[in-house]
């Protein structure tokens, strides 16, 4: 064989392995991290407000409670699928967040699987935050967004951030933000 063809040979299987292996899906998911944005911040003159907390959800032990306990408080919500790569790629960020202001702020990493898949996703992956169940059907204060689409809330129920698409959680402007919001 020529080297030319060598050469095609070895970058199509290099390219079918983004398909057909896990090193493909690994690749993906690094890939979505690189090209992974900061979340845009509303300015606050534009910022929408939460008027009604009413909003049952279920815990990870299965238990329903209400939304109501975040009222007053800077909260963190993000959807997410154990199955959708955008949505895998940023819980690595969801985790940072989590270990540095979950005893400050209300997280709801929200997901609307079934407790088994999301329960060996979060062991395998070594993720600690808590997962938020959402009852379908259950009226919301809020936009559902698509995974991993994504909020911020201040204490007076002002939108700061409102992000449809992954983002970068783990840097300087977002520590920033969530050290005023937390201070104002």
């Amino acid at each position: 064989m020529k080297r030319q063809t060598v050469f095609t040979l070895l970058i199509i299987a290099f390219v079918l392995s983004f398909f057909v292996t896990p090193l493909g899906d690994f690749s993906k998911i690094q890939l979505n991290r690189i090209f992974a944005t900061s979340p845009t911040i509303i300015k606050a003159e534009k910022r929408g407000r939460i008027s009604d907390y009413d909003w049952n959800l279920k815990d990870s032990n299965w238990n329903i409670f209400n939304f109501q306990e975040a009222k007053g408080s800077v909260v963190f919500i993000t959807f997410w699928t154990s199955w959708h790569m955008p949505s895998q790629a940023q819980l690595k960020d969801v985790q940072y967040l989590f270990d540095t202001y979950g005893d400050r702020i209300k997280f709801y990493v929200i997901t609307n699987e079934e407790r088994a898949p999301v329960e060996l996703f979060m062991e395998k992956e070594g993720y600690t935050f808590p997962v938020t169940y959402q009852i379908i059907g259950e009226p919301s204060p809020i936009s559902l967004l698509k995974p991993p689409g994504s909020y911020v809330i201040d204490k007076k129920g002002s939108i700061v951030i409102h992000q449809n698409a992954i983002a970068d959680w783990d840097n300087d402007k977002v520590d920033r933000l969530f050290d005023q919001l937390l201070t104002e």
